[in-house]
């Protein structure tokens, strides 16, 4: 019978796994930000669902009210997505990703009493 090499321990093992995790999360994605990064997904969601859902309820009842047929709830349809809209931006700026947001260098500059 020919010898065979011990099987590697344990801790070698454990080594390797270590090493090779942060590879399936993902580049810079921590376990622990997944459940935050749910739940801002599921709330920029709900604005954006709930503002066309207003705007559409809104025109029914401008439609049921003075009998103008679909036109008030088109265009509250509209009128309900880009308030949509603009509520996830306002999400998304409060992040620090938006267009005119101050991020981290804006806020360095108030501390030292710069302005711009």
């Amino acid at each position: 019978m020919a010898t065979e090499p011990p099987p590697p321990s344990l801790d070698e093992l454990e080594r390797r796994l270590k090493q090779a995790r942060p590879e399936q999360v993902g580049a810079g994605a921590d376990a622990a930000d997944r459940p935050r990064a749910m739940g801002m997904a599921f709330r920029v969601s709900v604005e954006l669902v709930s503002a066309l859902a207003v705007g559409v309820g809104l025109g029914w009842l401008i439609d049921y009210g003075l009998g103008t047929g679909p036109w008030g709830m088109v265009v509250m349809f509209f009128f309900g997505a880009a308030a949509g809209m603009l509520n996830v931006y306002r999400v998304v700026e409060g992040l620090g990703f938006g267009r005119w947001s101050k991020g981290p260098a804006a806020t360095k500059e108030e501390d030292r009493g710069e302005r711009g």
